[in-house]
């Protein structure tokens, strides 16, 4: 019976942190699109610094309050997380600016089979043919319901190459980090985002204005986009966390794959709040395919043998205290 017990529970904090991630992750999207779209600021380098000044802020007051313990994270894997993921944002922002919308989209469906290949080779990781089919469905509806215009210019394909390959890398060392020194989420987080803050507010003024023309300095703040930006801050912080705990509990490909129900809320609180003119047949089955695809991928992974280590251990180094 305690078997039993301790797997409902475990069951219970997954889908938590899923839900978890979902709203945080699709709230700060519908936010942010509120603050560059409606009140123009369009600097996302500059507000992804103020994102993590935020979150070293709380984490900062939880080890005031004693709920996150001192640990340890050599500074060598620090700087290694630190380029990675700043490469990931400075990477997507320009592969957006760059490419098509069509392109971009594909772009962030690759991500899925890079992360499988860096699991493959740095952790021996071996697939089922069930769970290989999956990750196929998912992006194949996912693709059809996001992907339109398709078009490809040199120097966008190479800022969407470095986009998704730090991306992954970022992702699969989240789970990596956290695994080797034994650290929580709020841990590493209490590790990472000052180094992110810090180099973020320092380079993304000068990248904003390389990708705008517009100077962050020179924006008139007004009220309601100040609101925004504080909302979009405090969200930002339940999303960091919620992406640490969600790549912690499972892996980057599987934080991946059952993200994109993101991509297709987004969708269907975008026709609701925006209206109705791009919901066709080919959305809404593309919508289908995703869903059925993310279902069996679960199924799948889960079953024994579904995704498994070939006789591989990563050394562990337990946390200072």
């Amino acid at each position: 019976m305690a078997p039993a017990r301790k797997a409902e529970e475990k069951a219970a904090a997954d889908a938590a942190a899923w839900i978890f991630n979902v709203v945080t992750s699709v709230g700060i999207i519908i936010v942010n699109k509120a603050l560059m779209a409606t009140h123009g600021f369009s600097f996302a380098t500059t507000l992804t610094g103020m994102h993590f000044a935020t979150t070293t802020l709380m984490t900062v007051i939880l080890k005031i309050l004693g709920y996150v313990q001192p640990s340890h994270l050599p500074l060598s894997e620090l700087l290694k997380f630190v380029v990675f993921a700043n490469f990931s944002i400075v990477g997507m922002n320009v592969s957006l600016m760059w490419n098509s919308v069509g392109f971009y989209q594909i772009a962030k469906l690759s991500m899925i089979p890079v992360s499988c290949l860096l699991e493959v080779v740095l952790d021996k990781i071996r697939y089922s043919r069930d769970t290989k089919l999956s990750i196929g469905v998912v992006l194949l509806g996912v693709g059809v319901c996001t992907v339109t215009d398709v078009s490809v210019n040199a120097r966008g394909f190479i800022a969407a190459f470095v986009a998704v390959w730090s991306t992954s890398m970022q992702q699969y060392y989240v789970h990596y980090l956290q695994r080797k020194y034994s650290l929580s989420s709020f841990n590493l987080l209490a590790h990472t985002a000052p180094a992110q803050a810090a180099s973020l507010l320092f380079l993304g003024p000068f990248l904003d204005f390389w990708l705008t023309d517009t100077r962050v300095d020179k924006y008139d703040y007004k009220t309601a986009s100040l609101i925004f930006i504080f909302l979009s801050c405090t969200i930002a912080v339940g999303t960091n966390l919620s992406q640490f705990i969600c790549i912690g509990r499972f892996t980057a490909v599987s934080f991946q794959v059952l993200g994109h129900m993101k991509t297709i809320l987004v969708l269907i609180m975008g026709f609701f709040f925006f209206g109705k003119e791009n919901l066709n047949l080919q959305v809404v089955f593309g919508m289908v395919i995703a869903v059925v695809g993310m279902i069996w991928y679960g199924n799948a992974s889960s079953k024994p043998g579904g995704k498994e280590r070939r006789s591989h251990s990563l050394p562990t180094n337990k946390t200072e205290t």
